[in-house]
């Protein structure tokens, strides 16, 4: 299969992902789209990686994976705090909680 088909794949994932961030107003729809977009860019990196035959793509993919899987607990945890507060996980309710 062509390298070029996987980097189409992750530039269309990574734009539905933006776009889920930038229309949605859910926290959870926009933190999923967040997940989308560096699942994107994940793919990117082993593709490039593939197609230099080196292995520095793959390991900023693990990197990125880490830093996603801290991203999840702490984003997780600040949703369920707003939740807790406002009884919504609305992104416009977010900015209460400096009061």
């Amino acid at each position: 299969m062509n390298p070029d088909n996987y980097l189409y794949l992750a530039a269309l994932l990574f734009t539905i992902g933006a776009a889920g961030v930038l229309v949605r107003r859910n926290a959870v729809v926009v933190f999923m789209c967040i997940e989308l977009m560096l699942n994107a860019a994940n793919l990117a990196f082993v593709t490039f990686s593939r197609m230099h035959g080196n292995l520095d793509g793959q390991v900023f993919a693990f990197f990125t994976m880490v830093v996603a899987a801290a991203e999840v607990v702490v984003g997780l945890a600040i949703i369920m705090t707003i939740f807790r507060a406002r009884r919504s996980a609305s992104v416009d309710d977010a900015n209460l909680l400096k009061y």
